[in-house]
């Protein structure tokens, strides 16, 4: 609208603009506006969920495992190269331009997502580490389309399926950070900002921001290992101890 008035397509004011216009006349957008979140695999269901994934074959469900494993979005997985990853120093590293902040991410692999990686086919002609069928990136609905599966299974089998606890609707990919946030929160001692850092957070005091240089990477290592451990099944219950 204001290039074409610029331009001398058209004359007037924008009668859509909202600083002394709109505003005037209408409640605040954040006020009426309610954010979905993503619904989540309940953090009881998450290592029952991790084991159906885990029996299902196919580079789909490899892709949605290493996700789950690694707290990452869908596309960084689907567009993760062979040389985003250092096995020897078991680490990813994704660049800046396919971050959703624009920031670098370093993501700490644990033994499962090491092992995950190392059991994959390799293609000369295809950087990727999940490859479609065809050659190109997966789509982000192979990964959605996986999620449903195991949902659809678990009901077959007379089990209740994979829902959010709040808002009843079935889980979807992206939700599983959500899972692994909750995880963190009410099943460890691991501080919130160092699971903000995992999920590549923006952090949101501008001044934290500005001076925060690292991104506890060794710290996250044994957190992601623990988490890896509980989706597993292999966390291991507390010991009581007689203290004399």
């Amino acid at each position: 609208m204001s290039w074409a008035t610029v331009s001398g397509h058209r004359k007037g004011d924008n009668p859509a603009r909202w600083a002394g216009n709109l505003k005037e006349l209408l409640p605040a957008p954040a006020k009426i506006a309610k954010e979905a979140n993503h619904p989540a695999v309940q953090i009881d269901d998450a290592p029952r969920w991790f084991a159906a994934l885990k029996a299902r074959e196919g580079l789909g469900a490899r892709a949605l495992e290493f996700l789950a494993l690694c707290g990452l979005r869908s596309s960084e997985v689907r567009s993760l190269t062979w040389d985003d990853v250092d096995k020897d120093k078991a680490l990813v590293v994704i660049p800046a331009d396919r971050m959703k902040a624009g920031k670098e991410h370093r993501v700490p692999l644990s033994p499962e997502a090491l092992a995950l990686l190392d059991a994959l086919p390799r293609f000369e002609d295809n950087p990727l580490v999940f490859p479609a069928p065809r050659g190109g990136m997966l789509s982000d609905m192979t990964l959605s389309a996986t999620m449903k599966r195991l949902h659809e299974a678990d009901l077959e089998q007379g089990g209740e399926g994979f829902i959010d606890r709040v808002s009843k609707r079935r889980a979807v990919p992206h939700g599983l950070r959500s899972t692994f946030r909750d995880w963190v929160a009410e099943r460890t001692s691991y501080p919130g900002d160092m699971a903000e850092v995992a999920l590549a957070h923006k952090i949101s005091n501008a001044v934290e921001a500005s001076y925060r240089r690292g991104d506890m990477i060794e710290k996250r290592r044994r957190m992601m290992a623990d988490w890896a451990d509980f989706m597993c099944g292999n966390a291991e219950g507390g010991k009581v101890v007689m203290m004399r």
